[in-house]
């Protein structure tokens, strides 16, 4: 009997899973002030490799430059660290979620 039906199954595994590549906030001090940074610019100096279903900013370290920053995920720490440098943070969920009809209608 093969190996993987001798071994039990642990937990749930869910087939629609999306994984995000994480991006720390000490890791974009490396730009210039008041740059534009999106998953291209990522990939091209090597913070984001392989194959993800997008980008996820957290909030480890800190960040003294204003920048933009173009990413699908960002946690709430990490967007009120730029924001406190006087930079921007852009999500692509804050973009569903302008294009979603209100509830109330």
């Amino acid at each position: 009997m093969p190996l993987q039906r001798r071994l039990p199954k642990r937990g749930f595994h869910n087939p629609f899973r999306k994984a995000y590549a994480e991006v720390n906030v000490r890791d974009l001090e490396h730009f210039d002030a008041d740059s534009v940074v999106d998953e291209e610019i990522l990939r091209q100096r090597g913070l984001v490799k392989g194959q993800w279903a997008g980008v996820k900013l957290l909030g480890m370290g800190d960040i003294s430059k204003p920048l933009t920053v173009k990413v699908d995920r960002c946690s709430a720490a990490a967007r009120n660290k730029i924001e406190v440098a006087g930079g921007k943070v852009e999500t692509a969920s804050a973009d569903l979620k302008a294009l979603t009809p209100d509830e109330g209608s």
